[in-house]
């Protein structure tokens, strides 16, 4: 009699309890969409990184090398999260990747150098690959972009590197 009893209150409980719940999958969906950060100008000046600008020296190497400047205008929008230009066809991005490493001025054209603009190249296809496909979270979209940020920074520093030590090295000992 008690198991009966007891069978009777599990089947009620059971019987109560189904219903209008979320089906938990949704639920998991919607406190993923709340957790992840949004790719706006203030997550990325949050990023923790050394951004090194290019010196006189620097600027006057790249003066005539348009590409650079194109690609730091690009750079500058992504920091303000204009992500427009990397969100494009990657075959634009391609063509304007192999354009920027063929038309490096011959004093830049150094191994150094040669290696950050195929890390640039690398980062901005990634970052690229991952704006335009849709099941890719937010939180890897940040971190393409700080990839970004973080190898044309790079490319800046051993600009800077490679034209010191050429100045240093001009310079003679009076002994």
């Amino acid at each position: 009699m008690r198991v009966g009893l007891i069978l009777l209150n599990l089947c009620f409980l059971f019987l109560f309890n189904c219903g209008e719940d979320k089906p938990s999958s949704e639920l998991k969906t919607e406190e993923d969409k709340a957790q992840q950060p949004v790719i706006n100008a203030k997550a990325i000046e949050g990023f923790k990184y050394t951004d090194y600008v290019l010196s006189t020296r620097g600027e006057n190497a790249v003066s005539a090398w348009d590409k650079y400047q194109e690609l730091a205008i690009q750079v500058n929008y992504l920091k303000k999260a204009d992500l427009s230009f990397f969100n494009g066809d990657k075959a634009l991005l391609k063509g304007f990747i192999d354009t920027l490493k063929l038309k490096t001025p011959p004093i830049l054209s150094t191994n150094p150098i040669i290696s950050r603009t195929a890390i640039i190249e690398t980062s901005i296809l990634r970052l690229n690959e991952n704006l335009t496909l849709d099941n890719i979270d937010n939180q890897l979209k940040l971190e393409s972009v700080k990839e970004v940020l973080v190898a044309f920074s790079n490319l800046n520093y051993q600009i800077n590197k490679k034209l010191e030590r050429d100045f240093y090295e001009k310079i003679q000992s009076e002994y």
